[in-house]
């Protein structure tokens, strides 16, 4: 039996309290330190007037995988700014794939790069998101 990684416990503990990323259907594909890469399939009641996903979903998926890499450093983190560049519109029935990057880290403040991508690769949304890093630890 292999020991999982601090990251990956930290992401468990956090997963297990997130409904909305639970709601979400979000799968966990791969975590490290400073990274995440989620999946996601879009249902019929995440779309909008228009037949395609509403922008907060892509928003929201964009934001857990920004919250996964952020805490799985150790410390707790919340965002202070995020942003969202919605690139092409995401479709019912898509996979779309989130995968977060550290851009950036210092002791108070941490930057990252989100993108989305649909399973074949076409670029879909790109987010960037700041955070505030606590003093306070996951898992003490």
């Amino acid at each position: 039996m292999s020991k999982k990684s601090l990251a990956s416990r930290i992401i468990d503990a956090m997963y297990e309290n997130d409904f909305y990323s639970q709601w979400l259907g979000i799968k966990r594909l791969e975590e490290g330190a400073g990274y995440s890469k989620l999946q996601m399939t879009i249902r019929k009641e995440m779309c909008n007037g228009f037949g395609i996903a509403h922008g907060g979903i892509s928003f929201s998926f964009a934001d857990s995988a920004l919250a996964f890499a952020c805490n799985s450093q150790g410390r707790k983190a919340v965002s202070i700014e995020t942003s969202i560049s919605h690139v092409k519109p995401i479709q019912l029935g898509d996979i779309i794939i989130a995968t977060a990057r550290e851009e950036s880290l210092s002791s108070k403040i941490g930057v990252y790069k989100v993108e989305v991508h649909h399973e074949d690769g076409t670029l879909k949304a790109l987010f960037k998101g700041t955070v505030y890093r606590t003093s306070k630890k996951w898992l003490e």
